[in-house]
């Protein structure tokens, strides 16, 4: 078993993203990441979706996907192929006196504050899914308030796209 992702071009209609998610549950995956939003043309929506399976059986989910109306393009990234990020806001506690102490972790991972209050920092990071856990682990110590995570996004590396098949 591995990490597959799958990226997905469907039309931008309700009910799609239920239909697509529908056929994971039925196989009985567990869906580990799931992001969706509009692409460059409004009628199409890109969905990538992370899951934990065989390829034998991920490949056999593609060709269901592929079988719906709604759904126009589906393709397997590979790792070496691809560009991925998340995006996550964590809140962590910020007591006056370990504020530096987190600012400078913060800064480290090249992440921003984007909220300050008397006892929170509001953190904002992007990068691979290594780079965010890291930083969380980084912040546990300090005591975390809130996480909320996008799901990983992927795009084909260089000038190739999702519907060079």
């Amino acid at each position: 078993m591995s990490k597959h992702k799958v990226s997905i071009l469907v039309e931008n209609q309700a009910g799609v993203l239920s239909k697509v998610s529908g056929l994971f549950s039925r196989r009985g995956f567990n869906i580990e990441s799931l992001a969706v939003g509009e692409t460059e043309d409004p009628e199409f929506s890109r969905i990538t979706i992370v899951v934990d399976s065989d390829l034998r059986t991920i490949d056999q989910v593609i060709n269901q996907l592929r079988k719906l109306i709604s759904v126009k393009i589906v393709k397997l990234l590979e790792p070496q192929d691809c560009v991925s990020r998340e995006l996550a806001l964590i809140k962590a506690k910020a007591v006056p006196a370990r504020r530096s102490e987190i600012i400078q972790i913060v800064n480290i991972f090249r992440a921003k504050i984007i909220d300050v209050s008397t006892e929170s920092l509001t953190i904002e990071i992007t990068g691979n899914s290594n780079k965010v856990n890291a930083l969380i682990d980084f912040l546990i110590e300090f005591g975390i308030m809130e996480i909320s995570r996008t799901g990983l996004i992927a795009l084909d590396r260089g000038s190739r796209t999702i519907t060079d098949i």
